[in-house]
């Protein structure tokens, strides 16, 4: 049996084709930020997107990050997505948010992440869960506990961008917008 030159000639240009595709998809996964792995989670809209929001019920947590991503090596990752340009470093809140996707995590898979990211339009930092980032987010969680019992918080911002997007600004008495 002899293979015609044009069997062989389509055979490469499916191969060129086929190695094209790929070579697109991976330059997609490093502009979105995502480390290299299988997506398991997402918020995001795209590819398929998870309904239920991760729990840690006695800590009273509730969250839904953007990505998850578990690598070949069982490690899981959450990715936080941001439309602002990256400031020097992250943002307290940012870290703070993703502290949380990670705690949420160890919480829902059992698996603790040694880090997570944090992705902005222009640039991504990849941040450690370590303790002292842990004990930050469990001291903030309890100070916010505390201030569901107050009748009235004070504004902790003067920031009037942050107000003219705050969803109970109707009802605020220390409104900036």
């Amino acid at each position: 049996m002899s293979i015609s030159w044009e069997t062989i000639q389509i055979g490469l240009a499916l191969l060129l084709v086929v190695a094209a595709v790929w070579l697109w998809s991976r330059g997609l996964q490093r502009e979105t930020g995502l480390p290299g792995g299988d997506v398991i989670y997402t918020d995001s809209g795209t590819w398929f997107r998870n309904g239920e929001p991760l729990f840690a019920n006695n800590l009273r947590l509730v969250g839904k990050p953007d990505y998850l991503v578990e690598q070949h090596d069982g490690m899981i990752i959450p990715v936080e997505l941001k439309s602002s340009h990256a400031p020097q470093e992250p943002r307290p809140g940012h870290l703070l948010q993703l502290a949380a996707y990670c705690l949420l995590v160890e919480e829902n898979y059992g698996i603790r992440p040694d880090f997570g990211i944090i992705q902005y339009t222009d640039k991504a930092f990849a941040v450690d869960y370590d303790q002292d980032l842990e004990d930050e987010l469990l001291e903030v969680l309890d100070e916010m506990r505390d201030g569901f019992l107050e009748e009235e918080l004070d504004r902790d911002h003067n920031d009037w961008r942050k107000c003219a997007k705050c969803g109970v600004r109707s009802h605020c008495y220390q409104r900036l917008a």
